[in-house]
């Protein structure tokens, strides 16, 4: 009597949740919101200005700001100012990034470091940017040193305490394992406790991005011949081109967005590259 012998059948992975779907409703279900959130922005914006009756140099209608954006872009003006602004952001987030996580780590492991520091950093944190920014320019001038430093100085903190609290939150039982394989302290923290503090991590991360585009106009504003913020003070000041302060505001919150969106991908990646 022959008896049928069931045969292995490969059994596909649960698509993940919100993932399912045709790309189109994917696509419409993500940005969906945010383009209709856009709208009632533009609309609530240029109702403001028509039963207002405000002139473009109080308040500028968004076609006017759209307008002035494209012909700053088109006329070079506000290409190279953007540039600026970004290598600040970019120097003083990888300055600052890699302080805060060395920081953290030492926080994380070392009680007596946690004790002595932790009161130092939180008040650091706490006096205002706009007040240290005047004095960083004073003593180490108005280039570019001055205002990296000023960056990293405000995406220093989020980055240090979201490295301590991932690198505490750390599952005891896989240091435990780690040391029950003879894991050096160094093995242990580049394989378990950096990897599995990554979320949190780059979570600050994502906070720290932002700030260091703001620590980057308030340094330039705090001296500075090139710069985002430096534009905006001229077209506020010599200028007098509201609608120019308006695209360049415009600019910086898509530099801040685009930004943040790449600091999420690179997490998304490494996140599920790690787990």
């Amino acid at each position: 009597m022959n008896v049928a012998t069931p045969r292995a059948t490969a059994t596909r992975p649960a698509p993940r949740p919100g993932t399912s779907g045709p790309l189109w409703r994917r696509l419409v279900r993500d940005i969906g919101p945010v383009v209709v959130a856009a709208l009632v922005f533009v609309i609530a914006w240029q109702a403001i200005v028509f039963i207002g009756d405000y002139p473009p140099y109080i308040l500028p209608g968004p076609a006017a700001v759209a307008t002035r954006f494209a012909s700053g872009w088109t006329e070079g003006l506000i290409g190279p100012h953007f540039w600026t602004t970004l290598g600040e952001v970019l120097l003083g987030l990888l300055v600052g990034g890699t302080a805060g996580v060395l920081t953290g780590i030492l926080l994380a492991r070392s009680r007596l470091a946690a004790r002595m520091l932790s009161p130092y950093i939180v008040a650091a944190q706490a006096t205002p940017i706009l007040a240290l920014a005047p004095l960083i320019a004073l003593w180490f001038g108005t280039g570019l040193a001055s205002r990296v430093l000023i960056c990293a100085l405000i995406c220093f903190f989020p980055i240090a305490v979201g490295t301590m609290v991932g690198i505490r939150s750390v599952d005891p039982k896989l240091i435990e394992l780690g040391r029950s394989f003879r894991a050096s302290r160094r093995q242990r923290l580049t394989r378990i406790e950096v990897p599995s503090a990554l979320p949190q991590i780059l979570g600050s991360l994502r906070i720290g991005v932002t700030l260091a585009v703001i620590g980057a106009i308030v340094a330039e504003w705090a001296g500075g011949d090139s710069g985002l913020g430096v534009l905006i003070n001229l077209a506020r000041g010599s200028m007098f081109d509201v609608p120019l302060m308006f695209a360049t505001l415009f600019t910086i919150a898509l530099m801040g967005i685009a930004l943040y969106l790449i600091v999420v991908a690179i997490e998304r990646r490494l996140v599920r590259t790690v787990s």
